[in-house]
């Protein structure tokens, strides 16, 4: 059975069943690597977190999340005549909101002739034609992260240090367990401080499995993890892997490493390659977005800290230069403040 996450994490309905307790495993050799002295550990059960908040209030965030990107956007149309000043303003605070110089000529473009075509003859009209061009950029974007084709699904994590990479894959991991998918971690983060313990954490309290040793090789951890995974049947590993940055050169050559010893352990995966992405960073994700996928070949998106950012126009640019489906968004820290992309949602939000 394939099984999409759409909006609201809507999966199916039933509860998730409880893991089965496991002692410590017997560590997986790895035809590359040393065989890694990885711990497969079941955890204690947590109090159960709040459930994913409706559409309507997760608009009303993203709407506030998106307020400093949008009001630079806005207040170019609170004159009263369109005309070439109005185009020209209008360019400015594409710019500034980081959409990118060949995605702001795009929608300037589309935009004048959406006007001619309309016979528009109100700014505020202007605004709305704005909101549809935006929406169709965006659409390429838009696509819902399917889980069932492969058993174990593989999921591989990436992303620079700072960029919310741990929480995501926790928030996404507490969606996945709550509709009855049973997820196995790999906390391949080993260079980084704590890494390990805050990725437990997040087990913990959605009570699934993590494997996991103590500054190890990570690609060892993601050979023993994928092989556990598909021992026991679980339907998702989620790969953690170490936070890099793109211009540090011997450290991507880790993640092609980890991805090399992935598909050791199941010649299919990985399956789905996120990179999770800062909103704050502008034109750096972008980026961020090309040196990943030049080593990666990424699958997907997640775009965290879009809260309180002027910067959100850069998933326009993500369209124009590199359309990699955006599976997930985030506009703050809860657990309700992650979720998934829609384009239409996103244009009317961005300029609300």
């Amino acid at each position: 059975m394939i099984l999409e996450i759409h909006a609201m994490f809507s999966f199916f309905k039933k509860k998730s069943p409880a893991p089965e307790v496991q002692s410590a495993a017997t560590p997986l050799a790895s035809p590359e690597l040393p065989p890694a002295t990885g711990v497969v550990a079941s955890v204690a059960s947590a109090a159960p977190m709040p459930e994913p908040a409706a559409r309507q209030g997760w608009m009303d965030r993203l709407k506030a999340g998106l307020r400093k990107t949008g009001s630079s956007i806005t207040t170019v149309f609170t004159g009263t005549r369109i005309d070439d000043e109005l185009y020209e303003e209008l360019e400015t605070a594409l710019l500034v909101a980081d959409t990118g110089v060949k995605a702001t000529e795009h929608l300037l473009q589309d935009l004048k002739r959406r006007v001619k075509e309309s016979k528009a003859t109100e700014p505020a009209q202007v605004k709305t034609l704005l909101a549809d061009a935006i929406t169709d950029l965006l659409t390429p974007l838009q696509k819902p992260l399917s889980i069932g084709d492969h058993h174990p699904t593989v999921i591989m994590v990436a992303g620079v240090n700072g960029a919310g990479k741990t929480t995501s894959i926790g928030k996404l991991t507490k969606h996945l367990a709550d509709e009855g998918l049973s997820v196995l971690l790999a906390a391949a983060d080993t260079f980084r401080a704590a890494a390990k313990e805050q990725l437990a954490v997040w087990a913990d309290r959605n009570t699934v499995e993590i494997v996991s040793q103590q500054g190890g090789d990570p690609a060892a951890v993601s050979f023993d993890a994928v092989s556990a995974g598909r021992a026991r049947g679980r339907d998702v590993v989620l790969v953690d892997t170490a936070g890099r940055l793109p211009t540090q050169t011997h450290l991507m050559e880790e993640l092609k490493k980890i991805k090399r010893v992935v598909q050791k352990a199941d010649g299919t995966a990985p399956h789905e390659v996120l990179l999770v992405i800062d909103g704050n960073t502008g034109q750096n994700a972008l980026a961020q977005v090309k040196a990943f996928d030049d080593t990666l070949g990424l699958t997907g998106l997640i775009v965290t800290k879009l809260d309180g950012t002027a910067k959100g126009g850069v998933l326009c640019a993500i369209a124009r230069e590199k359309p990699i489906p955006v599976y997930f968004i985030g506009v703050g820290e809860k657990l309700e403040d992650l979720e998934t992309f829609n384009a239409r949602e996103f244009a009317q939000a961005l300029l609300s």
